[in-house]
């Protein structure tokens, strides 16, 4: 087998979806899996839908998630250009159209707007909910495929505007073949005479892709299965050139958890998104990978090394893939926890700095909370405390299998202020002997004298880590400022 080369080809349109991740993650772990080549090119045709700064968002995410190209823009590998742009000055999408309607596989169509739009028709369909929707769509009829050679020329010479589309015989079937949904047939009759260059010259996604993909030597094509509809025109494309086909692997739906489709008002279908919600690389990465495939041990977490080494493409369900949320938090607080910790410091370091202002040691606060939070801006409420004593109910003293009331809580502050205040080292060593000793001499359970303490100290009933650290965190001077406060909170 010749050697694999993988492509991922995003248009530049803004922040890069969740399913255009899976198809460029999964493009390179076909690529690296049999150390083929994995190829970056810009599809850039549509005009009207570009985005300023989309390309260095492309760049950017790559970077991030560790898929590196080995060709592209940047890299040129010896079949640039890598932006499509820059292929249509070279005339090369042009070129083959015109080789298509020699072939008479093509023809010009001069058709107005205004006769384009006689051609609308109204599909009435209903969705999973049985609510009806009702869509337009227009179905060429051809009229252009019958001007004469003399009355094309003619056009052409006035300057009237023109497409060049595909013609797709009225008879018989288009069949291909896809890796994941097996062999596929379509009745011609079925397929439009989609454009293949547009009035602006520039070519259309679906033509300017079969030509890149083939003077690219691509051996996989993977996308969502969104187009397996227009996939026999692309067969139809490569046949009327004499070409060999890739491999066609289209994957399944990613959807939320209610079963819609995922979209970008869900706050989470983009890399980007996920990122500004605190989640790692490395995890949106792997659980990205297991949207529609899984390794055949069953194994959740992998790291990009892995993934590349367990990856079959054979093994993609054809079934919607659901996008877990549950799922993602509970990974990415595995990856946070296995994480080197000047790495989390790193990352965690701007999520305290935006809530703590005053002189703490904030690698302290950082290990505490490492174990403890699912993503990174879950850093924000954890501490928040240490900035700020909350006000709070003293209902929160009253705790039954703590074995505690505010009457003993306020016995225990009361009996352990003058202690505190006597210490000059506030560790959390020191505090730790004080509060032991305090209560091996009243003979009561650690959380009797723990609690009170810590609910006086943070304002809270859950806290990352217990009085000792919060205490030496805090010093001694706020320590015992929370400490009076809570006394003449229970006193009152």
């Amino acid at each position: 087998m010749c050697k694999i080369r993988t492509r991922f080809a995003p248009s530049p349109t803004g922040r890069m979806h969740v399913g255009n991740l899976r198809t460029a993650l999964y493009e390179y772990l076909i690529a690296k899996h049999e150390n083929g080549t994995f190829i970056l090119r810009i599809e850039d045709t549509d005009q009207e839908r570009y985005v300023e700064g989309a390309i260095d968002i492309i760049y950017r995410t790559l970077q991030g998630t560790g898929l590196i190209h080995d060709e592209g823009p940047d890299k040129d590998g010896g079949y640039g250009p890598y932006v499509q742009s820059e292929r249509v000055k070279s005339g090369i999408y042009m070129k083959y159209a015109k080789e298509l309607i020699e072939k008479g596989e093509a023809y010009y169509c001069f058709c107005t707007k205004e006769r384009l739009a006689s051609l609308k028709t109204t599909l009435v369909s209903s969705d999973d909910d049985g609510e009806e929707e009702a869509k337009e769509f227009t179905k060429y009829d051809k009229h252009c495929l019958h001007l004469s050679k003399e009355e094309i020329e003619a056009n052409l010479a006035a300057g009237k505007p023109f497409v060049i589309r595909q013609n797709i015989p009225t008879e018989g079937t288009t069949t291909f073949r896809d890796a994941i949904f097996g062999e596929i047939t379509v009745k011609n009759e079925e397929l439009d005479d989609m454009i293949l260059i547009k009035s602006d010259g520039f070519p259309t996604y679906n033509f300017a892709n079969v030509v890149d993909d083939h003077l690219m030597k691509i051996t996989h094509v993977v996308r969502g299965n969104e187009y397996l509809s227009s996939t026999p025109k692309y067969t139809r494309l490569y046949k009327a050139f004499g070409w060999e086909e890739p491999i066609y692997v289209h994957l399944p739906l990613i959807t939320n958890e209610e079963h819609k489709k995922l979209s970008k008002r869900s706050g989470h279908s983009s890399y980007e998104d996920l990122l500004e919600q605190g989640f790692v690389s490395e995890a949106i990465v792997n659980f990205v990978a297991l949207l529609g495939w899984s390794p055949a041990n069953n194994v959740e977490i992998m790291s990009l090394e892995e993934l590349i080494r367990e990856f079959d493409y054979t093994h993609i369900n054809k079934a919607p893939a659901v996008f877990d949320m549950v799922k993602l938090r509970w990974m990415n607080s595995e990856y946070i926890k296995r994480m080197d910790f000047d790495r989390f410091y790193e990352l965690a370091l701007p999520y305290i700095k935006s809530v703590i202002k005053k002189d703490l040691d904030l690698k302290k606060i950082a290990s505490l909370v490492k174990t403890r939070i699912e993503t990174l801006r879950d850093i924000c409420d954890m501490i928040d405390f240490f900035e700020e004593l909350p006000e709070y109910d003293t209902e929160m003293y009253v705790h039954k299998k703590m074995k505690t009331d505010k009457e003993s809580s306020l016995t225990v502050l009361k009996e352990l202020l003058p202690e505190f205040e006597a210490l000059e080292d506030y560790s959390e060593d020191s505090l730790e002997s004080v509060i032991t000793a305090y209560i091996a001499r009243k003979g009561i359970k650690n959380g009797q004298a723990l609690w009170p303490v810590r609910t006086a100290v943070s304002g809270k009933q859950s806290t990352p880590g217990g009085a000792y650290e919060i205490m030496s965190i805090l010093g001694k001077e706020e320590s015992l400022r929370r400490i009076k406060i809570a006394i003449d909170k229970l006193s009152k």
